[in-house]
């Protein structure tokens, strides 16, 4: 028996081809997300995504509501990082409005707050979500740990845990209460100590590197070529990041690192490059929350204080028209490059189209073609890594 495996199987024995359905309901694909795998024993020879189990029409419904009306509906798209799709559309709206400079400057910075906390925790499912992809329990508990902190923060802003609606066309919908700055600065301590211990429980952890490193490697060049932003294009080794390439809000005030793979730990673009990427994007978050608030404007006192009064803006913006055009504004998200793409006819309070660039979408839109060849198991590594959320793929 132990020179078997040295022989070749008889002429008269055949392999035979399996058709495996994965999902639409599976932990491992993240959300209703199908896809039907040809394999050969435990090994991928084809692969065929199929998504819309989830489809929402909100691109159809932006264009049958107000605009201020449409700001709730950015929250389901990508529920994780539901700050920061508010805070791309209602960009979008202003800059289509030509009102870019009317938000108040304590508003734009609370804004930047409540994004970047909404990128920590996103980064935080991610990672610990990813860790029971590949088998390791523990790191998922630590994870929610300190992502169950930011949802209490985020919700004594606004009163809410997941769909948010607390970035508005015009500013935020209300000031932080007095006790909530001392409270993100304390999380901010407690979580930079932290992220060496998700390094140990993990990313050097021999389990998960074999796991990971080398499976679904994805160069540079053929990143750029489907369209890949985000995390993922920046595990592949391309330096590019909205915040500090088109900056928008009042990003270009902050200093921060972009986080891209280097190829250091080995192959450039694997599994492994992706998550670890987004460990350090987490306290890149972390040093522009603290400048924000170390250079946050005054309060009730101060002039360029945001507006508060709920039912005074939505008197001003519920009904406003904005002028015949139209803007393409994208902002970075977790998963990537989120793009509102709106067009007004400057008659109607509701926009004649408007059309969202989807990163997971555009990032989930590769897996066919890398998947070839791999694991069965290693297909499980591989949607992981690239963390979709198929409520904005199907939007």
């Amino acid at each position: 028996m132990a020179g078997l495996a040295d022989k070749t199987l008889p002429a008269d024995i055949k392999t035979e081809e399996l058709l495996l359905n994965m999902g639409p309901q599976h932990p491992s694909t993240h959300g209703v997300f199908k896809v039907v795998v040809r394999t050969d024993g435990e090994i991928v020879l084809a692969s065929e995504s199929h998504c819309g189990f989830l489809h929402r029409c909100a691109e159809k419904i932006a264009e049958n509501v107000t605009y201020i009306q449409y700001v709730p509906y950015t929250d389901r798209m990508d529920y994780l990082a539901a700050m920061c799709n508010n805070l791309g559309y209602c960009l979008a709206v202003e800059e289509l409005a030509g009102a870019r400079e009317s938000v108040p400057e304590r508003g734009q910075y609370l804004r930047i707050i409540a994004a970047e906390l909404s990128r920590i925790a996103s980064h935080l499912m991610s990672v610990g979500t990813y860790g029971l992809d590949v088998g390791a329990i523990t790191p998922f508990l630590h994870c929610f740990r300190e992502r169950e902190m930011i949802l209490r923060l985020l919700e004594d802003m606004c009163g809410q845990r997941l769909n948010y609606h607390y970035i508005s066309i015009g500013g935020v919908k209300r000031d932080f209460p007095p006790y909530l700055i001392p409270k993100i600065l304390n999380f901010l301590d407690w979580f930079e100590k932290k992220v060496p211990e998700y390094n140990q429980l993990l990313s050097g952890n021999g389990l998960f590197l074999e796991r990971t490193c080398g499976v679904g490697v994805v160069p540079a060049e053929l990143a750029i070529q489907w369209g890949w932003t985000g995390p993922c294009l920046r595990g592949s080794g391309v330096d590019r990041d909205l915040r500090r390439d088109n900056p928008y809000s009042i990003y270009d005030r902050f200093k921060f690192d972009v986080i891209v793979a280097k190829g250091e730990e080995g192959v450039i673009g694997d599994c492994w490059n992706r998550y670890y990427v987004r460990v350090w994007e987490m306290l890149e978050s972390v040093k522009i929350i603290r400048q924000a608030i170390k250079d946050l404007p005054g309060g009730a006192d101060n002039p360029n204080n945001l507006p508060v009064n709920d039912q005074k803006i939505a008197k001003q913006i519920l009904g406003f028209k904005p002028p015949a055009g139209e803007v393409y504004l994208a902002v970075e998200n977790p998963r990537g490059e989120l793009g509102f793409h709106i067009i007004s006819d400057g008659k109607s309070p509701k926009s004649l189209r408007t059309k969202v660039r989807s990163p997971a979408y555009c990032n989930i839109s590769i897996l066919d073609h890398i998947s070839k060849g791999s694991l069965v198991a290693d297909l499980v590594a591989i949607i992981g890594s690239i963390d979709i959320v198929m409520g904005e793929v199907d939007r």
